[in-house]
């Protein structure tokens, strides 16, 4: 089995690559197409000439290591708007493609507390309702995880026909030696964690909600069709 989960940043991501990372069947891909996301379109991230110089910049390249190989299934944590136009899709054709979402509000709250205000296309929610309408799949709300990790992870199991393993459910603090380059400025909280974080409370102000308006929308969408 290969599983490709999409989601965009600050969005319980990292935690999901670590829970499927902790079975002893699977291998996991943190980002594959980041870097040559980067390359394409010369955006100043964090990080950047680093990610370039670590990272494969190739997208055809990244594409075929996303066809799997090694260990019995793969687990690939990708963001939708890394895939640009003409960057291959094939791979994800037999994939179980699942979709993670979190509110808009606490995506762009998280974001900034890492890097500046960010535009839409910086948070993936237009591209993945995009990908959901081209390849279908499963939608996962990740404050569902965070409420109920064992609940929504055997349940999400079940929707993919793979045996639950409880050993998704922690996992060591610290970093892993899959994470992208990018790890050092973006996990700091998730490599202090030894499992999900618990439920999440209200939904955080923002002093400027006219990205939150963009991509509530779209949100909306993809979270009334989430596995409950």
């Amino acid at each position: 089995m290969r599983i490709a989960m999409w989601s965009g940043p600050r969005n319980l991501s990292t935690a999901m690559m670590y829970s499927f990372g902790a079975r002893h069947d699977f291998a996991v891909m943190d980002e594959p197409f980041y870097a040559a996301y980067l390359a394409k379109t010369g955006l100043d991230h964090p990080m950047s000439q680093q990610i370039l110089q670590a990272h494969e910049v190739d997208p055809i390249k990244v594409g075929k290591s996303c066809e799997g190989g090694g260990a019995p299934h793969l687990y690939m944590k990708h963001m939708p708007h890394h895939m640009l136009e003409g960057f291959p899709m094939d791979w994800a054709q037999d994939c179980v493609n699942i979709h993670l979402i979190r509110h808009p509000a606490r995506v762009i709250a998280s974001y900034l507390a890492k890097h500046e205000a960010p535009r839409l296309e910086d948070i993936g929610y237009a591209q993945q309702a995009a990908l959901f309408d081209q390849i279908g799949g499963l939608v996962v709300d990740s404050t569902d995880i965070r409420a109920d990790p064992a609940g929504m992870l055997q349940k999400l199991c079940a929707a993919i026909d793979l045996p639950f393993d409880p050993a998704m459910l922690s996992w060591p603090a610290g970093p892993r030696a899959e994470d992208g380059i990018w790890a050092s400025h973006w996990y700091g909280a998730v490599h202090k964690s030894t499992g999900f974080a618990g439920a999440e409370g209200d939904l955080p102000k923002l002093a400027d909600e006219d990205l939150l308006a963009e991509a509530l929308p779209f949100y909306e969408m993809l979270y009334e069709k989430r596995l409950r």
